[in-house]
């Protein structure tokens, strides 16, 4: 029963479950990315190329023989993986970005000035008392 109540703490961790979130919107964040790369990016960009869609371009290695499917090197999914990479880090780095800049500018609030010292305070007073009086000061 100790391993069950251990993990239990382990898993209800705040830490664990902010985690456990951020993995959940980052898969659907993910597919959001693959769906606008594949449908909305690629198309415009294979045809300013000509008409290229990147996802069909591969190497053959060995074509098909009887049952047996070609061996291919899929080097155009690799170049649309590339692109989804790209556009998810671009776009985490813009969330980043803008998070860093209202962090700034909560600390750059203006904070007002600690109150002087009670002494330093009462010096003043003596000074300006004895200013009033027409004594010289240093």
């Amino acid at each position: 029963m100790g391993i069950v109540k251990e993990f239990k703490t382990f898993a209800m961790r705040g830490n664990v479950m902010d985690m456990a979130v951020g993995i959940v919107i980052g898969v659907a964040f993910g597919k959001i990315v693959t769906s606008l790369v594949n449908d909305v990016i690629m198309p415009p960009i294979g045809l300013l190329m000509g008409g290229v869609d990147f996802s069909h371009l591969a190497v053959v290695l060995k074509s098909a023989a009887g049952s047996e499917p070609a061996v291919t090197l899929k080097y155009g999914m690799l170049i649309n993986t590339v692109i989804d990479f790209l556009i998810v880090v671009f776009a985490i780095f813009m969330v980043v970005k803008g998070m860093n800049a209202l962090k700034r500018k909560k600390e750059e609030a203006p904070v007002a000035p600690p109150p002087p010292p009670v002494q330093e305070m009462l010096l003043r007073d003596i000074r300006d008392i004895l200013r009033s009086k027409g004594e010289k000061i240093l």
